[in-house]
């Protein structure tokens, strides 16, 4: 079953929101979550085995490891609902483990239709489980999901690849917040998180030898053409990666190579860039272990288990309600 926006809802959505980020004085923006066409969903599958980027294989070692001991923690039933779940890969083990407790129904939420797709033909022909797939932004797929589970099921949310790195601290809180809201007790949070680890590794990580992040942040622009009729030159961008150390993250730009102008047919809003100006396309806040535990405290959580990955370090935490 697929709940979808329609392409005019979410064109509509996107010009709104690339106008407000890019018109606006001093660092101009565009939104991270407008990576993920079927173009930026297949080279984020490639970004995810290249050997520099060691926080999907991280995260794979966790959950396959310590599955058993998540689901445990919760009692009964449980229905699974993942927030960006792409094509669901990462999860493989967490539904394996909570099937062999007893019944299970899995609710992948994201903006890409094809990645949804084809999460459901794969855990439907590795695993035969129920899969109710929701092409809707987080918070709006998972109050859909809450207003459908069973009264007497927990739900597990899961919130992988340290996506929560992408919102700036007061975005993140807020968005923890609101999934807070919409849980009741007996329910928990499963949120993966990337560690502070040496500047020189973590920058390899997006901006990797062959390129591929850098496709992957060229093709916001593509999207946006092909989506709104924008008229961005590609050529004309160069892809950057650096990291604040004042703010502990990594940071996505897009340099422009000169002075150009970029036109959004709806209302003729142009954009002018100079050279060497550059687009802020993403940001990946890295943690502290200690960080993450007061973060769920803060906002209503109680810890229920932190896993750290030594050889990447990265940390899977366990929120309870």
């Amino acid at each position: 079953m697929a709940l979808d926006l329609t392409i005019t809802e979410l064109n509509g959505q996107l010009v709104d929101t690339v106008k407000a980020s890019l018109g606006k004085t001093g660092q101009k923006q565009l939104p991270y979550s407008w990576f993920y066409d079927e173009i930026g969903s297949a080279l984020f599958e490639v970004i995810t085995l290249l050997p520099e980027y060691g926080l999907t294989r991280a995260e794979a070692r966790l959950l396959r490891r310590y599955a058993h001991t998540i689901v445990n923690r919760l009692t009964g039933s449980i229905s699974v609902a993942e927030l960006g779940s792409g094509t669901g890969t990462k999860t493989r083990w967490i539904l394996e483990a909570q099937r062999s407790r007893g019944s299970l129904r899995y609710y992948p939420i994201d903006i890409s239709s094809s990645a949804l797709d084809r999460c459901e033909r794969d855990m439907q022909a590795l695993m035969g489980i129920p899969v109710d797939k929701l092409n809707k932004s987080y918070l709006d797929g998972l109050e859909q999901v809450v207003a459908v589970r069973p009264a007497d099921e927990a739900l597990l949310v899961l919130f992988l690849g340290s996506s929560i790195g992408n919102l700036q601290p007061a975005e993140a809180d807020t968005l923890l917040g609101d999934i807070r809201r919409l849980l009741k007790k007996g329910d928990a949070l499963l949120l993966g998180t990337d560690l502070q680890k040496g500047t020189a590794r973590m920058l390899a990580a997006y901006d990797d030898a062959l390129g591929v992040t850098a496709a992957f942040n060229l093709n916001l622009l593509g999207h946006l053409n092909r989506a709104l009729g924008t008229d961005f030159d590609l050529a004309g961008f160069a892809h950057e990666a650096r990291y604040n150390q004042q703010e502990h993250r990594i940071e996505m730009h897009l340099r422009s190579l000169r002075d150009q102008t970029v036109t959004i047919p709806d209302g003729d809003f142009r954009v002018h860039l100079r050279q060497n100006e550059t687009i802020w396309t993403e940001s990946s806040y890295k943690y502290r272990p200690e960080q993450v535990h007061e973060m769920a405290q803060r906002l209503g959580f109680n810890p229920g288990g932190q896993w750290i990955d030594e050889e990447w370090s990265f940390a899977a935490n366990l929120w309870l309600v």
